[in-house]
């Protein structure tokens, strides 16, 4: 089975920017987001601009598989993208122990 190349870093970004786009249309997921990143909603559009935040983006999706069913089924992106992007952007490439 090939694995197909990672996407690039400009590709993953804006999939982690659909990804914040569809949270901020989430009010049940949102608050919830907000609260676990430190970031507020007045600084959502200045915090999409780190990298480092777009990763927290996905590590919040990432979190539970009806997320990344429901931003991808929205989004019409295969399952795996937002982990492959993940992947791409900073601290993407630490293991995970779980």
């Amino acid at each position: 089975m090939n694995t197909p190349p990672l996407p690039a870093r400009e590709q993953a970004e804006k999939i982690a920017i659909g990804a914040l786009a569809w949270l901020a249309a989430q009010p049940d997921l949102l608050p919830e987001f907000l609260a676990s990143t430190g970031a507020s909603a007045d600084n959502l559009r200045h915090a999409a601009l780190q990298p480092e935040f777009l990763g927290a983006v996905l590590d919040f999706i990432l979190a539970e598989d009806a997320r990344v069913v429901a931003y991808c089924d929205e989004a019409g992106i295969r399952y795996p993208e937002p982990m492959r992007a993940r992947a791409v952007l900073p601290g993407g490439d630490l293991p995970h122990w779980t």
